[in-house]
């Protein structure tokens, strides 16, 4: 069955992560720039995580997994060193229908990590369903040797021009062009900028009456 391609907000909401090796601290690295609100469960913890847990970035349990750690989460990652423990943190985190990743363990898994290539907001994820990680991995690398290195802040541009468009100009054809063809040509922060000023005279035309007939 196909899998849905999302991308979730996270800030503030709760995260279980069962574990604290080095696995581990890679998941809950790219947790933490979610801002989501993280909860460490294990016995011991690598220095990385104890280190975020002194600076408050997380809150570490030392103690074993329960299953009652899993009520109210919104995503649990299990990321132990047994391959047990992870199955019962998983089966848990099913019978309340919380969302739950077995690290390396695709049948214990209801969501995968893709392997993700970022510049700012803009971020292209690649997944493969947990059948080849490293395949998810060279297609990523050859996605961001394609991409040029200032595309986070033409993305903050376009976004800043976009909301000036829909704040400006009534919905419908004329809006949906200036819309696509702010990514059909360059872009620079200038006021002058061909691109910029291009926009500029759209918004300013006059819209046509709706008939109201």
């Amino acid at each position: 069955m196909s899998l849905l391609p999302i991308f979730v907000r996270l800030e503030q909401r709760p995260v279980v992560v069962a574990g604290a090796g080095r696995v581990a601290l890679a998941k809950i690295e790219n947790l933490l720039r979610t801002g989501a609100a993280i909860t460490v469960i294990a016995p011991q913890a690598v220095a990385g995580v104890r280190d975020l847990a002194d600076h408050g970035r997380l809150i570490w349990l030392q103690r074993t997994f329960e299953p009652a750690d899993v009520d109210g989460a919104l995503l649990v990652i299990a990321a132990t060193n047994s391959p047990v423990v992870n199955r019962v943190v998983y089966e848990e985190a099913a019978r309340r229908n919380v969302l739950c990743n077995a690290v390396d363990d695709p049948p214990n898994c209801h969501f995968y990590f893709g392997s993700v290539v970022s510049r700012g907001d803009l971020q292209i994820a690649v997944s493969t369903a947990g059948e080849s990680p490293a395949l998810a991995q060279r297609l990523s690398r050859e996605i961001d040797d394609q991409l040029p290195s200032d595309l986070g802040p033409w993305l903050r541009e376009i976004g800043a021009l976009r909301r000036e468009i829909r704040a400006s100009t009534s919905s419908g054809a004329v809006r949906n062009l200036l819309l696509h063809e702010l990514v059909q040509r360059p872009l620079c922060s200038s006021s002058e900028c061909p691109a910029r000023q291009n926009v500029r005279d759209q918004v300013s035309v006059p819209q046509a009456p709706v008939n109201q007939d």
